[in-house]
């Protein structure tokens, strides 16, 4: 029974790392850009519903919706300050160490504002743990939450990005750039929007993530960032199934890596992993091999 409680704890969390993988893919995918940054506007979201919660006495998905706005802002912001005027830059160095920077003003900002002490989340999922097999499973009411979270997102994210204007327009943009302003397209909205998308979805991550491990501090984000570029790059960074089935299979091999080999050696398994994916395919699982025009 054990087994299948590490299954579905490794999908848990291989969904958090699913949803913030999808604004890692989103933003490559349409606008050529790693954003580095994105690991910490999860931080950002999950500061904003525990101040909204604690020290407004808000209830939780009015929390939870405020952090999903402020960090739909913050991300177009970030947008237009930082990677807007480096969009044509000569180097993609330039983007790269932009994004490391953003990075770490945002921690620090978080630094001088709540300090480096680490706050206890309080939880914002409101159902009841489901107990199962004469009580030998249980499978937490967060678990359930963040599952159900990812399907309905990634769904959502699909139907968008088929079916409306704006993820057409996207789709046009990731496709050809220069193209797609030659159709009419507006392409600074067009990349504004999946920045503001991703960031949103960032901001749910980050309070699935902290309603799971309830503990917060400015670096809550780094490690769950950088371990969800990696679930981006296994599944095929573009690829919006890529991300999903990339952040499920590394939430599982990290869970099963700390129950069955080592805790201290779980991270170094899922990068050693990823190592062997790339060698065997190098556009991930779902990536497309993409020929240089010349």
């Amino acid at each position: 029974m054990s087994f299948i409680s590490y299954l579905i704890n490794g999908i848990s969390l291989g969904s958090v790392y699913a949803i913030i993988a999808l604004g890692y893919t989103m933003v490559y995918g349409i606008a050529k850009m790693l954003n580095f940054a994105h690991g910490d506007v999860i931080m950002i979201g999950a500061y904003v519903v525990l101040m909204a919660m604690t020290s407004a006495g808000l209830p939780a998905y009015a929390a939870v919706l405020i952090a999903v706005v402020f960090c739909t802002l913050l991300g177009m912001l970030i947008e237009r300050v930082a990677y807007k005027p480096l969009r044509n830059a000569a180097s993609p160095l330039a983007v790269l160490i932009t994004a490391i920077g953003v990075s770490y003003l945002l921690q620090n900002i978080a630094l001088l504002i709540f300090g480096a002490n680490t706050k206890s989340f309080t939880s914002v999922v409101p159902i009841l743990p489901v107990v199962l097999a004469d009580g030998n499973l249980t499978i937490t009411g967060e678990t359930i939450m963040t599952i159900a979270a990812c399907i309905v997102i990634m769904i959502g994210l699909t139907v968008f990005i088929k079916k409306s204007k704006s993820g057409q327009a996207m789709l046009a943009v990731s496709e050809d750039r220069g193209a797609a302003q030659l159709m009419g397209i507006n392409v600074n909205k067009t990349i504004a929007l999946t920045f503001a998308i991703g960031s949103a979805l960032a901001a749910i991550a980050g309070v699935l993530l902290c309603s799971a491990y309830p503990t917060l501090t400015p670096y809550t984000g780094a490690m769950p960032g950088i371990k969800a570029f990696v679930a981006a790059v296994f599944g095929g960074i573009g690829s919006i199934p890529g991300a999903m089935i990339g952040g499920i299979l590394l939430g599982v091999i990290e869970i099963f890596g700390k129950a069955y080999i080592s805790s201290q050696m779980a991270d170094a398994i899922v990068f050693g992993v990823l190592i062997i994916v790339l060698l065997v395919k190098p556009a991930g699982i779902l990536g497309k091999n993409i020929q240089e025009k010349v």
